[in-house]
């Protein structure tokens, strides 16, 4: 599955469905969208996903949105954004990539450490103090952010 991946220039419908796959606050997407790099990726004329990249220290880069589309899910194509956002980054001088996701991301947690990303810490209670619904996958309460790291 050949994907293509530009730079988003602005933030459409399309584009929000997918982002907000992966972080149901409209809110702190906008925020991060200002000060990240928004990354659309297309199979053919189909938006298949999307990734942003945010500066977050000197030599740091965060992975803090990435989504699939649910219809496309399952075919490999976060795998292959993960593996661009790393490219990315190291294209930008980082040394270290993050990328943090939620206590009850399963299928997430399997993926980056399958990229190569380990375990640094757990911000408890994140998502409780963050968001202001409930957020529940695979039957379980999303409370903590599990933070992930990757040394380029």
């Amino acid at each position: 599955m050949q994907l293509s991946i530009q730079k988003a220039k602005e933030a459409n419908q399309a584009l929000y469905e997918l982002l907000l796959l992966a972080d149901p606050s409209k809110e702190i997407v906008d925020e991060y969208l200002v000060r990240g790099e928004c990354y659309k990726a297309w199979i053919g004329s189909e938006l298949a996903g999307v990734y942003v990249l945010l500066k977050t220290r000197p030599q740091t880069v965060e992975i803090v949105n990435i989504a699939v589309k649910e219809s496309m899910q399952n075919k490999g194509i976060g795998k292959q954004l993960v593996q661009d956002a790393i490219e990315k980054a190291r294209g930008w001088g980082a040394d270290t990539i993050e990328i943090g996701t939620g206590n009850s991301s399963i299928h997430q947690l399997s993926l980056y450490q399958k990229c190569g990303f380990r375990m640094q810490a757990i911000d408890h209670d994140f998502f409780i103090r963050h968001y202001e619904e409930e957020i529940f996958e695979n039957g379980i309460q999303c409370r903590d952010m599990v933070r992930l790291y990757l040394d380029l």
